[in-house]
């Protein structure tokens, strides 16, 4: 089997897991995402705006200390770039219906919560086979560090993400049951 199918299989299998988590309830997450972002306070923050059953991050987003932004879809093949967002301010539909803000500023995020299908403890995640995500971090963090962290119920762990060279890990995860610790292999 390719890996292209096999990621097939395991996005497929990832949609029915998150989607029963959803519907159990998101628990304690913003608070959990809020305290997390507390020591990171003045930084320019990405996040995004849930979709469908994906965990809910708009309450953390809405109390961090500093610039936020969504991520915008340019075009195929290329890195997101990120809106500045703020609450209430006027939105509109881009690419596959994610909502952005109708205008803004750009702006280059220090910590980017990333949303995803699963993760596993090696720090990978599974997305939704775009590579934005992907591409977006490489090219983020050869100019400097960044904190990329997997926001995501802990429902959707799995014991191995399917990888390629291509695919970016995590720094940190979040889910409603609080961090998950990362082994760093």
């Amino acid at each position: 089997m390719t890996l292209a199918r096999i990621k097939a299989e395991a996005r497929k299998a990832a949609f029915a897991t998150r989607k029963a988590a959803f519907a159990a309830g998101q628990g304690r997450a913003a608070e959990l995402l809020a305290d997390f972002l507390a020591a990171h306070r003045g930084k320019a923050l990405s996040s995004y705006m849930p979709m469908r059953t994906e965990i809910d991050p708009l309450r953390a987003m809405a109390a961090h200390d500093g610039p936020v932004g969504v991520p915008v879809i340019i075009g195929p093949g290329q890195p997101l770039r990120f809106r500045e967002w703020s609450p209430g301010c006027a939105m509109v539909a881009g690419e596959f219906g994610a909502l952005i803000p109708a205008e803004g500023a750009w702006i280059d995020p220090d910590v980017l919560i990333v949303p995803l299908l699963a993760f596993d403890r090696r720090g990978y995640r599974l997305g939704y086979g775009g590579g934005f995500y992907d591409r977006t971090l490489e090219g983020l963090r050869a100019r400097r560090p960044r904190l990329a962290v997997g926001f995501a119920f802990a429902l959707q762990e799995v014991p191995e993400v399917p990888t390629e060279p291509t695919d970016q890990r995590l720094d940190a995860i979040l889910t409603e049951a609080g961090p998950v610790p990362i082994r760093h292999v």
